[in-house]
């Protein structure tokens, strides 16, 4: 994804930002390396205090599990939901909750963007020799964000076991598959929902109902919701192909909305499409950016 970084002096005392140049800071390689120092240099620094360190991860931990704790509830009260039994529905839940714990870990602190835009602090960042994104994708990056990885990790691992699938080499490849293009998905709504506090400063709170509300939804099966709501996070907000897509096709379920077999495996395809979008959208909206003033 291609970040625009630099700013120069514009008149009347605002910035506006300027293209990386080609084969500098515009590099994904560059880009990757950038992150990684960032992200390890906040590591180092909470690495300082290892008791506090480990005490965050194992609460983050916890926290991040009572989604799980929540559908074993409902499971200990009835044998099905939509049709689904308990290892299908904590399925779904370990490959969503995963997929997005790896982007929220990667892209979370995106949705910071308009408290910058607010405070002024925006144009500091632009005349770094960073990229914008990687900035803020690793503002405050701590270990104990890596403890969401645990309870996702867990209850798929013990689900897959359980589950009554008629596996081939095709079911098992499709596991990996769906939880890459699951985290390629969320990045990208991530970055798109970030995009638009370019624009309307004070949406961080709307846009919560893509990222965590989508991360919530994709736990449960989809046929447990209205078909045209299913319609719109298929065909609108393509959150449908993060893991329902392809659980169907790990299950042997038919589609509720009859959709042909190819959906099945459309998701790295959506993937690549979202991010595309995700990438136009921050460029626009990072290009028409204009200073506070303060």
């Amino acid at each position: 994804m291609a970040v625009e970084t630099a700013a120069e002096p514009a008149p009347g005392g605002r910035a506006r930002a300027a293209r990386a140049e080609p084969g500098t800071l515009g590099r994904p390689g560059r880009a990757v390396t950038m992150y990684v120092l960032l992200a390890w240099t906040w590591v180092r620094a909470a690495a300082q205090y290892p008791v506090s360190m480990v005490l965050l991860g194992l609460a983050t931990a916890l926290v991040s599990g009572l989604d799980a704790v929540g559908i074993a509830l409902l499971f200990a009260h009835t044998p099905r939901i939509a049709g689904f039994t308990a290892p299908e529905v904590l399925f779904l839940y370990g490959t969503s909750a995963l997929a997005f714990a790896l982007s929220d870990i990667l892209l979370g602190t995106t949705e910071l963007l308009g408290r910058h835009v607010r405070l002024g602090t925006l144009d500091a960042m632009l005349v770094r020799p960073v990229g914008l994104l990687v900035q803020i994708a690793t503002e405050d990056f701590s270990p104990r964000r890596l403890g969401k990885l645990i309870p996702s990790a867990l209850v798929l691992a013990l689900a897959l076991p359980r589950l009554d699938a008629h596996w081939t080499a095709g079911r098992v490849a499709m596991i990996p598959l769906m939880v890459a293009s699951g985290l390629a998905i969320f990045a990208g709504i991530w970055v798109l929902t970030a995009s638009v506090q370019f624009v309307l400063v004070d949406s961080h709170g709307a846009t919560k109902s893509l990222t965590y509300g989508g991360a919530f939804l994709t736990q449960y099966p989809m046929s447990l919701f209205a078909r045209d709501f299913v319609r719109g996070v298929t065909f609108v907000v393509p959150l449908a192909f993060i893991n329902w897509q392809p659980a169907l096709y790990v299950l042997g379920r038919a589609d509720p909305l009859g959709l042909p077999g190819a959906a099945r495996f459309a998701s790295p395809a959506v993937a690549a499409v979202l991010c595309g979008l995700a990438a136009v959208a921050w460029r626009t909206g990072l290009r028409h950016y204009r200073s506070t003033g303060s």
